[in-house]
Protein backbone atom coordinates (compact mmCIF):
# COMPACT_ATOMS: atom_id res chain seq x y z
CA UNK A 1 0.00 0.00 0.00
CA UNK A 2 1.15 3.29 -1.07
CA UNK A 3 1.86 5.82 1.62
CA UNK A 4 -0.22 9.04 0.10
CA UNK A 5 0.70 11.15 3.19
CA UNK A 6 4.44 10.30 2.33
CA UNK A 7 3.77 11.52 -1.26
CA UNK A 8 2.22 14.97 -0.88
CA UNK A 9 5.35 16.03 1.32
CA UNK A 10 7.39 14.91 -1.32
CA UNK A 11 5.17 16.75 -4.18
CA UNK A 12 6.11 19.89 -2.09
CA UNK A 13 9.23 18.99 -2.01
CA UNK A 14 9.27 18.98 -5.51
CA UNK A 15 7.78 21.87 -6.24
CA UNK A 16 9.83 23.72 -4.14
CA UNK A 17 12.53 22.37 -6.00
CA UNK A 18 11.55 23.24 -9.51
CA UNK A 19 10.66 26.89 -8.44
CA UNK A 20 14.52 27.19 -6.86
CA UNK A 21 16.19 25.43 -10.21
CA UNK A 22 13.54 27.44 -12.67
CA UNK A 23 14.51 31.01 -10.54
CA UNK A 24 16.66 33.53 -13.04
CA UNK A 25 18.37 34.98 -9.93
CA UNK A 26 19.28 31.58 -8.59
CA UNK A 27 23.08 31.45 -8.25
CA UNK A 28 24.46 28.19 -7.09
CA UNK A 29 28.12 26.86 -6.71
CA UNK A 30 28.37 23.45 -8.85
CA UNK A 31 28.06 21.36 -5.88
CA UNK A 32 24.84 22.32 -4.59
CA UNK A 33 23.59 22.95 -7.76
CA UNK A 34 24.18 19.28 -9.23
CA UNK A 35 23.01 18.42 -5.55
CA UNK A 36 19.53 20.11 -6.19
CA UNK A 37 19.46 18.84 -9.90
CA UNK A 38 19.97 15.18 -8.83
CA UNK A 39 17.26 15.01 -5.43
CA UNK A 40 14.89 17.07 -8.19
CA UNK A 41 15.58 14.14 -10.68
CA UNK A 42 14.84 11.46 -7.92
CA UNK A 43 11.77 13.12 -6.84
CA UNK A 44 10.33 13.54 -10.78
CA UNK A 45 10.40 10.20 -11.48
CA UNK A 46 8.49 9.67 -7.99
CA UNK A 47 5.83 11.60 -9.42
CA UNK A 48 6.31 10.61 -12.90
CA UNK A 49 5.33 6.77 -11.68
CA UNK A 50 2.84 7.48 -9.12
CA UNK A 51 0.84 9.55 -11.95
CA UNK A 52 0.88 6.64 -14.27
CA UNK A 53 -0.06 4.73 -11.37
CA UNK A 54 -3.34 7.04 -10.69
CA UNK A 55 -4.19 7.58 -14.27
CA UNK A 56 -4.78 3.53 -14.42
CA UNK A 57 -6.31 3.20 -11.43
CA UNK A 58 -8.88 6.03 -13.05
CA UNK A 59 -9.04 4.29 -16.23
CA UNK A 60 -9.49 0.76 -13.89
CA UNK A 61 -12.62 2.02 -12.46
CA UNK A 62 -13.84 3.98 -15.60
CA UNK A 63 -14.14 0.23 -17.37
CA UNK A 64 -15.44 -1.75 -14.76
CA UNK A 65 -18.68 1.32 -14.23
CA UNK A 66 -18.73 0.79 -17.84
CA UNK A 67 -19.20 -2.75 -17.75
CA UNK A 68 -21.44 -2.41 -14.66
CA UNK A 69 -24.14 0.00 -16.41
CA UNK A 70 -23.21 -0.30 -20.35
CA UNK A 71 -26.11 -2.22 -22.05
CA UNK A 72 -24.08 -2.37 -24.98
CA UNK A 73 -22.19 -5.63 -25.84
CA UNK A 74 -19.67 -4.41 -28.26
CA UNK A 75 -18.69 -1.49 -25.93
CA UNK A 76 -18.74 -4.23 -22.51
CA UNK A 77 -15.99 -5.87 -24.67
CA UNK A 78 -13.99 -3.64 -25.30
CA UNK A 79 -13.87 -2.62 -21.65
CA UNK A 80 -13.14 -5.82 -20.79
CA UNK A 81 -10.15 -6.63 -23.23
CA UNK A 82 -8.42 -3.06 -21.64
CA UNK A 83 -9.08 -4.00 -18.63
CA UNK A 84 -5.69 -6.74 -18.58
CA UNK A 85 -3.21 -4.89 -19.83
CA UNK A 86 -4.66 -1.79 -17.03
CA UNK A 87 -4.09 -3.93 -14.48
CA UNK A 88 -0.63 -4.85 -15.44
CA UNK A 89 0.35 -1.07 -15.99
CA UNK A 90 -0.86 -0.36 -12.61
CA UNK A 91 0.69 -3.15 -10.64
CA UNK A 92 4.27 -2.38 -12.70
CA UNK A 93 3.96 1.29 -11.64
CA UNK A 94 2.97 0.61 -7.93
CA UNK A 95 5.86 -1.76 -8.04
CA UNK A 96 7.92 0.48 -8.96
CA UNK A 97 7.22 3.52 -6.86
CA UNK A 98 7.15 1.01 -3.83
CA UNK A 99 11.08 0.15 -5.24
CA UNK A 100 11.55 4.40 -5.07
CA UNK A 101 9.76 4.99 -1.78
CA UNK A 102 12.14 2.05 -0.09
CA UNK A 103 14.64 3.54 2.28
CA UNK A 104 17.48 2.21 0.09
CA UNK A 105 16.17 4.37 -2.41
CA UNK A 106 18.99 6.77 -3.35
CA UNK A 107 21.34 3.72 -2.77
CA UNK A 108 19.56 1.66 -5.54
CA UNK A 109 20.82 3.72 -7.65
CA UNK A 110 24.18 2.70 -8.02
CA UNK A 111 26.35 0.86 -10.57
CA UNK A 112 27.01 -2.61 -8.46
CA UNK A 113 30.58 -4.75 -8.28
CA UNK A 114 29.40 -8.70 -8.41
CA UNK A 115 31.32 -11.09 -6.92
CA UNK A 116 30.99 -14.78 -8.01
CA UNK A 117 32.47 -17.43 -6.18
CA UNK A 118 32.85 -21.33 -6.68
CA UNK A 119 31.68 -23.19 -3.32
CA UNK A 120 31.18 -26.98 -2.81
CA UNK A 121 31.04 -29.35 -6.09
CA UNK A 122 33.93 -29.22 -7.48
CA UNK A 123 34.36 -28.66 -11.48
CA UNK A 124 31.18 -28.89 -11.45
CA UNK A 125 30.69 -25.92 -9.05
CA UNK A 126 32.83 -23.81 -11.63
CA UNK A 127 30.92 -24.16 -14.21
CA UNK A 128 27.52 -23.50 -12.52
CA UNK A 129 30.05 -20.23 -11.80
CA UNK A 130 30.33 -19.70 -15.16
CA UNK A 131 26.97 -20.46 -16.21
CA UNK A 132 25.49 -17.50 -13.92
CA UNK A 133 28.20 -15.08 -15.11
CA UNK A 134 26.99 -15.46 -18.28
CA UNK A 135 23.23 -15.27 -17.12
CA UNK A 136 24.29 -12.03 -15.44
CA UNK A 137 25.82 -10.43 -18.83
CA UNK A 138 23.11 -11.09 -21.15
CA UNK A 139 20.98 -9.74 -18.93
CA UNK A 140 22.89 -6.94 -18.60
CA UNK A 141 23.13 -6.69 -22.46
CA UNK A 142 19.22 -6.66 -22.60
CA UNK A 143 19.31 -3.56 -19.80
CA UNK A 144 21.15 -1.71 -22.04
CA UNK A 145 23.92 -1.75 -19.12
CA UNK A 146 28.31 -2.20 -19.53
CA UNK A 147 29.87 -5.24 -18.04
CA UNK A 148 33.74 -5.11 -17.30
CA UNK A 149 35.30 -8.13 -15.47
CA UNK A 150 38.08 -6.92 -12.84
CA UNK A 151 39.44 -9.98 -11.68
CA UNK A 152 39.06 -13.60 -12.67
CA UNK A 153 40.33 -17.24 -12.37
CA UNK A 154 38.98 -19.18 -14.99
CA UNK A 155 39.38 -23.18 -15.20
CA UNK A 156 40.38 -24.67 -18.08
CA UNK A 157 36.77 -26.40 -18.75
CA UNK A 158 35.60 -22.69 -19.25
CA UNK A 159 34.20 -22.17 -15.70
CA UNK A 160 35.32 -19.57 -13.16
CA UNK A 161 36.64 -20.16 -9.27
CA UNK A 162 36.38 -16.79 -9.01
CA UNK A 163 34.80 -13.59 -11.09
CA UNK A 164 34.64 -10.42 -10.22
CA UNK A 165 32.61 -7.79 -12.27
CA UNK A 166 31.49 -3.91 -12.40
CA UNK A 167 28.09 -3.36 -13.67
CA UNK A 168 27.16 -0.10 -15.18
CA UNK A 169 23.90 1.96 -15.88
CA UNK A 170 20.61 2.61 -14.96
CA UNK A 171 19.53 1.42 -11.33
CA UNK A 172 21.95 -1.83 -11.66
CA UNK A 173 22.11 -1.91 -7.68
CA UNK A 174 17.97 -2.02 -7.19
CA UNK A 175 17.82 -5.30 -9.75
CA UNK A 176 21.03 -6.83 -8.69
CA UNK A 177 21.39 -6.27 -4.79
CA UNK A 178 18.88 -9.59 -4.17
CA UNK A 179 20.89 -11.98 -6.39
CA UNK A 180 23.09 -11.72 -3.38
CA UNK A 181 23.50 -15.75 -1.47
CA UNK A 182 24.40 -18.64 -1.92
CA UNK A 183 22.73 -20.35 -5.28
CA UNK A 184 22.48 -24.29 -5.40
CA UNK A 185 22.48 -26.24 -8.97
CA UNK A 186 21.58 -30.13 -8.90
CA UNK A 187 21.76 -31.42 -12.17
CA UNK A 188 23.88 -34.53 -13.91
CA UNK A 189 27.21 -33.16 -15.20
CA UNK A 190 28.33 -34.38 -18.34
CA UNK A 191 30.83 -36.42 -17.36
CA UNK A 192 28.72 -38.17 -15.01
CA UNK A 193 28.22 -41.88 -16.52
CA UNK A 194 25.87 -43.40 -14.32
CA UNK A 195 23.40 -40.77 -14.54
CA UNK A 196 23.74 -39.58 -11.01
CA UNK A 197 22.43 -36.06 -10.18
CA UNK A 198 25.15 -33.56 -8.26
CA UNK A 199 24.52 -30.47 -6.23
CA UNK A 200 26.93 -27.41 -6.17
CA UNK A 201 26.61 -24.62 -4.81
CA UNK A 202 27.94 -20.90 -5.67
CA UNK A 203 27.94 -17.88 -4.23
CA UNK A 204 27.12 -14.08 -5.43
CA UNK A 205 27.96 -11.01 -3.50
CA UNK A 206 26.66 -7.97 -4.81
CA UNK A 207 28.16 -4.45 -3.22
CA UNK A 208 27.31 -1.16 -4.83
CA UNK A 209 29.84 1.38 -5.95
CA UNK A 210 30.77 3.25 -3.13
CA UNK A 211 31.23 7.40 -4.03
CA UNK A 212 34.23 8.79 -3.06
CA UNK A 213 33.11 11.05 -0.80
CA UNK A 214 31.53 7.89 1.59
CA UNK A 215 34.83 6.10 2.31
CA UNK A 216 38.18 7.89 2.74
CA UNK A 217 40.93 5.63 3.36
CA UNK A 218 44.14 6.52 4.72
CA UNK A 219 46.87 5.73 1.71
CA UNK A 220 49.35 4.47 4.27
CA UNK A 221 46.55 1.66 5.12
CA UNK A 222 47.13 0.64 1.98
CA UNK A 223 49.91 -2.00 0.16
CA UNK A 224 49.63 -2.16 -3.07
CA UNK A 225 51.44 -4.94 -4.97
CA UNK A 226 51.98 -5.58 -9.03
CA UNK A 227 51.89 -8.61 -10.73
CA UNK A 228 51.27 -9.97 -14.32
CA UNK A 229 48.03 -10.33 -15.34
CA UNK A 230 46.94 -14.46 -16.08
CA UNK A 231 44.71 -16.14 -18.60
CA UNK A 232 42.94 -19.46 -18.60
CA UNK A 233 44.96 -22.13 -16.03
CA UNK A 234 47.60 -19.85 -14.83
CA UNK A 235 48.96 -18.58 -18.62
CA UNK A 236 50.26 -15.74 -18.55
CA UNK A 237 48.99 -13.35 -20.99
CA UNK A 238 51.14 -9.86 -20.16
CA UNK A 239 54.79 -9.65 -19.87
CA UNK A 240 54.33 -6.24 -17.87
CA UNK A 241 53.06 -5.85 -14.44
CA UNK A 242 49.76 -4.75 -15.02
CA UNK A 243 47.87 -6.73 -12.27
CA UNK A 244 47.26 -4.69 -9.04
CA UNK A 245 46.36 -6.38 -6.23
CA UNK A 246 45.65 -4.15 -2.58
CA UNK A 247 45.81 -4.90 0.65
CA UNK A 248 43.64 -2.91 3.50
CA UNK A 249 46.38 -3.55 6.29
CA UNK A 250 43.83 -3.08 8.97
CA UNK A 251 41.13 -5.04 7.99
CA UNK A 252 42.61 -7.88 5.79
CA UNK A 253 40.66 -7.25 3.30
CA UNK A 254 42.02 -7.86 -0.49
CA UNK A 255 41.39 -7.17 -3.70
CA UNK A 256 42.82 -7.34 -7.00
CA UNK A 257 41.73 -5.93 -11.14
CA UNK A 258 44.00 -7.02 -13.65
CA UNK A 259 41.23 -6.43 -16.39
CA UNK A 260 42.68 -3.37 -17.31
CA UNK A 261 45.83 -2.92 -19.95
CA UNK A 262 47.48 -0.51 -17.49
CA UNK A 263 48.49 -0.75 -14.25
CA UNK A 264 47.34 2.66 -13.50
CA UNK A 265 43.57 1.97 -14.42
CA UNK A 266 44.12 -1.46 -12.43
CA UNK A 267 45.29 0.32 -9.67
CA UNK A 268 42.25 2.87 -9.55
CA UNK A 269 39.58 -0.45 -10.51
CA UNK A 270 41.15 -2.09 -7.09
CA UNK A 271 40.32 1.06 -5.16
CA UNK A 272 36.77 1.38 -6.37
CA UNK A 273 36.39 -2.60 -5.27
CA UNK A 274 37.96 -1.81 -1.87
CA UNK A 275 35.99 1.48 -1.16
CA UNK A 276 33.17 -0.72 -1.47
CA UNK A 277 34.19 -3.29 0.08
CA UNK A 278 34.48 -1.25 3.33
CA UNK A 279 31.27 0.90 3.28
CA UNK A 280 29.99 -2.29 3.00
CA UNK A 281 31.64 -3.85 5.85
CA UNK A 282 31.03 -0.29 7.95
CA UNK A 283 27.34 -0.08 6.97
CA UNK A 284 26.79 -4.24 8.17
CA UNK A 285 28.42 -3.04 11.39
CA UNK A 286 26.34 -0.39 12.42
CA UNK A 287 23.52 -2.47 11.23
CA UNK A 288 24.22 -4.82 13.70
CA UNK A 289 24.91 -2.87 16.18
CA UNK A 290 21.71 -1.15 16.01
CA UNK A 291 19.98 -4.43 16.01
CA UNK A 292 21.38 -7.33 17.79
CA UNK A 293 18.01 -8.96 18.13
CA UNK A 294 17.66 -9.51 14.65
CA UNK A 295 21.23 -10.92 14.58
CA UNK A 296 20.26 -13.82 16.64
CA UNK A 297 18.05 -14.58 13.99
CA UNK A 298 18.17 -15.98 9.92
CA UNK A 299 17.23 -13.66 8.06
CA UNK A 300 15.93 -14.66 4.07
CA UNK A 301 18.88 -11.84 3.08
CA UNK A 302 21.67 -13.52 4.75
CA UNK A 303 24.57 -13.94 2.12
CA UNK A 304 25.76 -17.43 4.01
CA UNK A 305 22.11 -18.92 3.42
CA UNK A 306 20.71 -20.68 0.56
CA UNK A 307 18.48 -18.09 -1.37
CA UNK A 308 18.08 -19.80 -4.98
CA UNK A 309 17.96 -23.41 -6.14
CA UNK A 310 18.38 -24.58 -9.74
CA UNK A 311 17.24 -27.67 -10.41
CA UNK A 312 17.70 -28.99 -13.94
CA UNK A 313 16.29 -32.51 -14.27
CA UNK A 314 12.31 -31.10 -13.00
CA UNK A 315 13.66 -27.26 -15.18
CA UNK A 316 12.42 -25.65 -12.25
CA UNK A 317 14.23 -22.60 -10.42
CA UNK A 318 13.01 -21.84 -6.57
CA UNK A 319 13.58 -18.71 -4.75
CA UNK A 320 13.29 -19.79 -1.20
CA UNK A 321 13.28 -16.03 0.77
CA UNK A 322 9.87 -15.35 -1.86
CA UNK A 323 8.71 -19.04 -1.77
CA UNK A 324 8.55 -18.92 -5.70
CA UNK A 325 9.43 -20.82 -8.67
CA UNK A 326 10.05 -20.35 -12.24
CA UNK A 327 10.64 -22.87 -15.32
CA UNK A 328 12.61 -22.77 -18.21
CA UNK A 329 16.08 -22.89 -16.91
CA UNK A 330 17.68 -22.99 -20.07
CA UNK A 331 15.87 -19.66 -21.58
CA UNK A 332 16.70 -18.20 -17.67
CA UNK A 333 20.47 -18.93 -18.08
CA UNK A 334 20.52 -16.80 -21.43
CA UNK A 335 19.90 -13.76 -19.93
CA UNK A 336 15.66 -13.34 -19.60
CA UNK A 337 15.96 -13.05 -16.00
CA UNK A 338 13.23 -9.79 -15.90
CA UNK A 339 10.20 -12.24 -13.84
CA UNK A 340 12.44 -13.66 -11.82
CA UNK A 341 14.20 -10.21 -10.56
CA UNK A 342 10.15 -8.46 -10.37
CA UNK A 343 8.77 -10.90 -8.29
CA UNK A 344 11.73 -11.47 -6.10
CA UNK A 345 11.57 -7.32 -5.73
CA UNK A 346 7.91 -7.34 -5.24
CA UNK A 347 8.34 -9.82 -2.64
CA UNK A 348 11.31 -8.51 -0.46
CA UNK A 349 11.17 -4.67 -0.80
CA UNK A 350 9.36 -2.95 1.66
CA UNK A 351 8.72 0.69 2.35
Amino acid sequence: MIDTAKIEVIRKEHHDLQEQLARSDAVFDLHEHKRISQRYAELDEIMQTYATMEKAAADIHENEALIATEKDETLIALAREELEPLRAKHEKAERMLTELLSPDAQINTRNAIIEIRAGAGGDEATLFAGSLFRMYTKYAQKKGWNVAILDASETPLGGFKEVVFEMTGSRVYADMRYESGVHRVQRIPETEKQGRIHTSTVSVAVLPVAEESEMTINPSDIRAETYRAGGAGGQNVNKVETAVRLIHIPTGVVVASQAERSQARNKEKAMSILQSKLKQAKDEKEHEERSKMRKEQVGTADRSEKIRTYNFPQDRITDHRVKMSWHNIEKILEGEMDQIVADVKAGLITV
